[in-house]
């Protein structure tokens, strides 16, 4: 595999990061072109991007609050973020599907994580699809429960890591 590095997001990124969202998520599930470049335009440093050497290959983006409430779908679009907010909040963490099962997804959050410590953040939420739960609970990830959110339409879990 070629040379991974791990950077902020640039504008320029834009369309990279939505093909991947698009891509990677079904449906309803995957952001528009327009709420991925409001996350970008907001808190740059709350999305991160994954390369390789010839492209973007993943990302997360975040954005952060003084209160969390999971199920806010207007937070999605970042109405309620806070840059000096404690409480961080994953919106979406993603690899394009050719590069995917290689633990990439691995590197980023080590990643997001040390830079919200960084950052003094004290708490990281995220909700996902319950096959992925065990996956999370790897980076200290503790489940909370069902969410009450039905973004896409799907089920979805909250958890949280306290930094």
């Amino acid at each position: 595999m070629s040379e991974l590095n791990i950077r902020t997001v640039r504008e320029q990124d834009l369309e990279r990061c939505f093909e991947i969202e698009i891509t990677a998520y079904s449906g309803d599930e995957a952001a528009s072109k327009e709420k991925i470049l409001k996350r970008i335009r907001t808190y740059p440093e709350g999305f991160i991007v994954l390369e390789n050497d010839q492209e973007i290959i993943g990302f997360i983006n975040a954005g952060a609050s003084h209160k969390v409430e999971m199920s806010d779908e207007a937070f999605k679009e970042m109405v309620g973020h806070d840059p000096d907010g404690k409480y961080v909040v994953i919106m979406s963490v993603v690899i394009h599907p050719d590069y995917q099962r290689q633990k990439l997804a691995g590197k980023l959050m080590q990643e997001f994580i040390g830079r919200m410590r960084r950052l003094d953040k004290s708490e990281i939420y995220l909700i996902c699809q319950q096959h992925l739960i065990g996956m999370y609970a790897g980076f200290g990830y503790r489940e909370i429960g069902e969410s009450d959110s039905d973004h896409g339409g799907l089920s979805w879990y909250e958890m949280s890591l306290t930094l």
